[in-house]
């Protein structure tokens, strides 16, 4: 009997997750591989490309999880610098290009994982392509930027975005000795949080000695003489550069599904099961940066770019085409980053996501330290907490602060996890002592705050 064939398209965290799982169930004999890539990396960590950009890490490889030629090692044909053009979904077959040779041809497919990712968003203004504009997306895309910086003839850097990749990357210009400029469409930097704990994250980059400017929206790119980006316009101002960095965000990479009518979400995403199998198709899974998730919170689908689904998604696909079975429940929305010593977290529903789901709440928002107010090192942070109004069930928590701040955040996505009160969250064990947090936890505080709240607006 011959062997099944499952083709991956997309060769990072989850496509060669989902190949290397199911190869672990099924031997070669049972289940033939061939992943496509069109890249020259496979299952890398592009979360810390701006880490690697910025010299926190000091090689590109120490990013690399595995390598193509350690995947072929285990029985997946995995084909670098191969592009899939098109799916034929009635034919069980994808059209690949050789990017080398230019050569195209077709493979066929018995079970198939789009794994596509996610692109970044490139608005099409005028220079946007001109050199010394840099998305940061591939391994690729950091080893460009880092070209550029180390032949820039000056050193001004503007960075068109201040969410997750526009902060990081304004760190890295800053780790370059670049003077950096943040231009945000937004209120405040850090759209996933409240304005009010946006801001907080403003004044601590102006400390930082970046400089933030907010309701800015970028209308061109100018050039210099060579032909290279020498300045950013807005509707009101123009600032010099000798480097520009995009961190606009991303969005889904679903050219193949849309041209062969795949279900998306109102996204743009792929829309599956909890398998992570395609709807409507029982041979067609998909999973990580290109997919829509249910919101556990909101209960609606969202698209969120994080390797930690990525690599989930790419698990639990493994396993089903390779005869076990998993699921994937959804996600609350969980996200940590930094911007030099700040750290910065958020989980669950922000104001204005409770208002689009229809629902009411109450927040309250505290100060606190990440240790005992009186042990050496003690450093502020501020946690925001929403609950819903009446039954008092947590929403959203944000945090804001310095050494071990961000990722108190986790025990709020457990809470979260579990539809837990406000009320139920202060009795919750955490742990303490003086090192590592004050008697009351911050998150407790927080807790503690809200129920407040909520009998004081009636519902407790």
């Amino acid at each position: 009997m011959a062997a099944e064939r499952l083709v991956v398209i997309g060769g990072d965290a989850a496509g060669m997750s989902a190949a290397s799982q199911a190869r672990r169930l099924k031997g070669p004999d049972e289940l033939a591989i061939t992943a496509f890539e069109r890249g020259h990396f496979t299952s890398y960590s592009a979360c810390g490309i701006p880490y690697w950009v910025g010299g926190d890490v000091e090689h590109r490889d120490d990013l690399i999880a595995r390598t193509p030629e350690e995947h072929r090692a285990r029985g997946i044909d995995l084909r670098t610098r191969t592009e899939v053009t098109e799916i034929d979904v009635a034919g069980q077959r994808v059209r690949t290009l050789d990017q080398d040779s230019g050569e195209t041809s077709w493979t066929g497919f018995d079970k198939l994982v789009i794994a596509t990712g996610a692109r970044p968003v490139r608005p099409a203004l005028p220079g946007m392509d001109a050199p010394g504009v840099h998305g940061v997306q591939t391994l690729d895309d950091g080893q460009a930027l880092l070209d550029t910086l180390d032949r820039a003839k000056g050193r001004r850097a503007v960075v068109v975005g201040a969410g997750y990749i526009g902060v990081e990357m304004a760190e890295a210009m800053l780790n370059h000795g670049f003077e950096v400029t943040v231009l945000n469409r937004g209120r405040q930097p850090m759209a996933t949080l409240d304005p009010d704990m946006g801001r907080l994250v403003h004044e601590a980059m102006d400390g930082l000695g970046i400089t933030t400017v907010n309701g800015a929206a970028v209308t061109a790119i100018r050039t210099g003489a060579d032909g290279r980006v020498s300045a950013v316009e807005t509707d009101g101002a123009s600032y010099p550069a000798d480097v520009v960095v995009l961190g606009i965000g991303v969005e889904p990479e679903t050219t193949l599904a849309r041209a062969v009518g795949l279900p998306l979400g109102p996204h743009g995403g792929l829309l599956t099961d909890l398998s992570m199998r395609v709807a409507g198709h029982d041979n067609i899974w998909a999973g990580g940066d290109c997919v829509e998730v249910l919101d556990l919170v909101a209960g609606r689908t969202r698209h969120i770019a994080l390797g930690t689904h990525a690599n989930k998604h790419g698990q639990i696909i493994g396993s089903n085409v390779g005869g076990g079975y998993g699921t994937f429940p959804g996600v609350v929305g969980t996200a940590v980053s930094k911007v030099c010593d700040l750290e910065i977290a958020r989980t669950g529903l922000r104001e204005k996501d409770a208002r689009a789901v229809g629902l009411r709440f109450v927040t309250a928002t505290i100060e606190s330290t990440g240790r005992a107010g009186y042990y050496p090192g003690a450093r502020p942070m501020t946690v925001k907490m929403l609950a819903e109004y009446r039954t008092g069930r947590l929403l959203g928590v944000q945090i804001v602060g310095r050494e071990g701040a961000a990722k108190r955040v986790d025990a709020a996505a457990v809470a979260l996890t579990a539809r837990m009160t406000v009320e139920q969250i202060t009795s919750l064990d955490l742990g303490y002592a003086p090192p590592f947090s004050p008697v009351w936890d911050p998150v407790l505080v927080a807790a503690r705050k809200t129920v407040t709240a909520l009998r004081e607006a009636g519902t407790a």
